[in-house]
């Protein structure tokens, strides 16, 4: 890796790594040289880009003490504004440098994504793209199949919470990583994509690849909360106003809150169980 790219994504994984994220670096021109022109980001190829994962840690590490101190702001999901909250002090932490911020969950006005956060994971060589041309002779005929990406240490326990794009920094000499095909076998390939698009509500699907890491019972009991009662769980007022649109990983409204008092919040989430700040990696 470059010097300069190297040197980058440490002060990015200084800022982020302690609250449950990895960063992975990637050209822009290996994103857009696997997508339609529709979908290509508008800055030259050698533009540095970095794609940001969530890991099972981010739950306790990075969401639990952000709802404590306070920062929900009347915008959009929880989870959302927590990775905002974080992605955005990286660009406090760089102020020479201009990081545009692109969420996973962000749409144009037509509706079409803004990033495709699965191909440039896989681009950035952070997990595997898993999509039904990987699959020979594959069985499913006419039905849609949607792709998945799967981390080589937290097999579907994880998500892609977006990218951060620096133009104006170039790196033309910085070389591919090619993500681990930690699901190399036909039989293991249609049943992670089956279970992905067919049975996702089981978790299943994320065990195709033996996790070191998963999702603790209480993330589990968060994300399978239906959306209007999850605000209930943190002790908010589920709001009247329309709901806009979140990210990629949850499929799912996304309420403004009406009220906002931390004392309100379930005993699972205080301070006791919620360190206000993490631990050491």
């Amino acid at each position: 890796m470059e010097p300069q790219v190297a040197e980058l994504k440490q002060k990015i994984e200084d800022t982020l790594c302690p609250f449950g994220f990895e960063v992975y670096p990637f050209q822009v021109a290996w994103y857009n040289a696997l997508l339609p022109s529709a979908f290509h980001l508008p800055l030259p190829g050698p533009t540095l880009a970095f794609v940001v994962l969530s890991t099972p840690s981010m739950f306790d590490r990075a969401f639990k003490p952000f709802l404590q101190t306070c920062h929900l702001r009347p915008l959009r999901d929880p989870v959302d504004q927590c990775v905002a909250y974080h992605m955005g002090r990286v660009r406090e932490n760089l102020p020479d440098l201009h990081v545009q911020i692109i969420a996973d969950y962000e749409v144009h006005p037509n509706r079409r994504p803004k990033i495709l956060v699965q191909t440039a994971a896989h681009v950035a060589g952070a997990a595997y793209y898993y999509q039904r041309q990987d699959v020979e002779a594959d069985p499913w005929g006419t039905q849609h199949i949607s792709g998945v990406c799967m981390h080589p240490r937290f097999g579907g326990w994880f998500a892609i919470r977006g990218v951060m794009l620096l133009p104006g920094m170039e790196v033309p000499d910085l070389l591919p990583t090619t993500p681990p095909d930690c699901v190399p076998t036909r039989a293991d390939r249609i049943t992670l994509l089956e279970g992905f698009n067919f049975h996702w509500r089981d978790w299943t699907y994320r065990d195709v690849v033996t996790p070191k890491e998963c999702y603790s019972e209480e993330q589990k009991t968060y994300f399978s909360t239906p959306p209007a009662q999850r605000w209930a769980l943190l002790g908010l007022a589920l709001p009247s106003e329309e709901l806009s649109p979140t990210s990629s990983e949850l499929p799912l409204p996304t309420p403004i809150p009406k009220s906002q008092n931390p004392s309100k919040v379930q005993d699972w989430f205080n301070p006791r169980l919620s360190p206000t700040a993490p631990p050491a990696l």
